[in-house]
């Protein structure tokens, strides 16, 4: 009888990777405005009593049925010209931006953190970023990581309540060209600049660089605050005064993102899911497993397929297993129907394992 165990060799193992994507709408109307309760609260905004981020659902936050979304917050570089010892939660923004920087920039050769740069050239003094806004998207959203040159962000940055209202001067961001020119000297990994045009990749003219970036596997984007010429957010009943720069330094984190949740006109990217395959072929020839060694197989100590005595033996395939040097079975395979096996044929199942 033939063995019912079957070495595999390394030339009947092969693996490969496949990219899964999935396209991800993100609308102003549920980051802000969709879910206020009787209070006028928005019930879907978590906030937290140290005020350093806000939390962002897509339903109510204390509902079971609730995902969380992103996390939004903001702060400044103890470089900047914002910096100053009488700001709103001073040391708070720029330990924010420290941690940030440190994650997604790095360190010099000194070992200080380093500014995030618009231009993506880390050793340039001319083009940091020292006060931005930060996206954290959610696992949940990003998968492994978000596409290449498919993240796009539109921003309603009007001067006035009625322009933004009415969803004038809204602002473009994507990180145009970013499937062939993003950017891998990120400790987080790989990540592309945003521009508000193609046309101003590469540029560094004032209005025509890098606006931010985003991180793909870190699933994080980050915004210049010069982004927000305008008027920023909704917050102030005057809106000459509710400035960008009012805000970063007079406002706490979290009235600093509500008000950037109310310039939040929509989102949208593909996620990233990377699915690993090991293949094993596992080959019959004409003269293998053409018995069964199922006790059913037999009765009588006569094979039950059997009419006669001469006639062929025949079995039928309907699982495939996988076992260690060890003998311990790993993995099952059961096949969509039996296969009829006997000297006559041969063939190979694929069996193919996913993580």
């Amino acid at each position: 009888m033939a063995t019912s165990k079957k070495p595999i060799t390394t030339n009947d193992v092969a693996s490969t990777k496949t990219l899964l994507h999935e396209a991800i709408p993100l609308t102003g109307t549920i980051v802000s405005g969709t879910y206020v309760n009787k209070a006028g609260v928005e019930s879907n905004i978590k906030n937290y009593s140290h005020q350093m981020f806000q939390s962002v659902y897509d339903y109510a936050y204390l509902s079971s049925s609730a995902n969380h979304i992103f996390d939004v917050t903001m702060g400044y570089s103890s470089n900047s010209a914002l910096s100053a010892s009488t700001n709103t939660q001073n040391s708070k923004k720029i330990n924010i931006y420290s941690q940030m920087a440190q994650v997604l920039v790095g360190h010099d050769v000194t070992g200080a953190i380093l500014d995030f740069d618009r231009a993506g050239d880390l050793t340039d003094t001319g083009t940091k970023m020292r006060e931005v806004l930060f996206m954290n998207l959610s696992r949940l959203l990003t998968k492994d990581e978000i596409k290449k040159q498919s993240f796009t962000f539109k921003l309603l940055n009007g001067t006035s309540s009625a322009d933004r209202k009415g969803g004038q001067d809204a602002t473009t961001v994507s990180d145009y060209g970013a499937r062939t020119s993003f950017k891998s000297n990120s400790p987080s990994g790989e990540y592309g600049l945003l521009y508000t045009s193609s046309a101003n990749i590469g540029t560094t003219g004032e209005g025509n660089h890098a606006v931010g970036a985003v991180y793909y596997q870190a699933g994080i984007a980050v915004l210049t605050a010069s982004l927000y010429t305008g008027s920023f957010g909704h917050a102030a009943a005057d809106y000459s005064t509710d400035s960008i720069g009012a805000v970063l330094t007079g406002s706490n984190i979290t009235a600093s993102c509500d008000g950037f949740r109310n310039t939040f006109q929509d989102l949208s990217f593909n996620n990233t899911t990377e699915l690993n395959s090991t293949l094993y072929f596992c080959r019959v020839n004409h003269n293998e497993f053409n018995y069964s060694s199922n006790p059913t197989y037999l009765s009588a100590s006569q094979i039950r397929v059997k009419n006669v005595a001469s006639d062929a033996p025949i079995s039928y395939v309907t699982t495939v297993g996988l076992y260690s040097p060890d003998n311990e079975l790993m993995a099952v395979a059961k096949l969509s129907e039996p296969l009829k096996k006997d000297p006559s044929n041969e063939f190979t199942l694929r069996v193919r394992l996913d993580y």
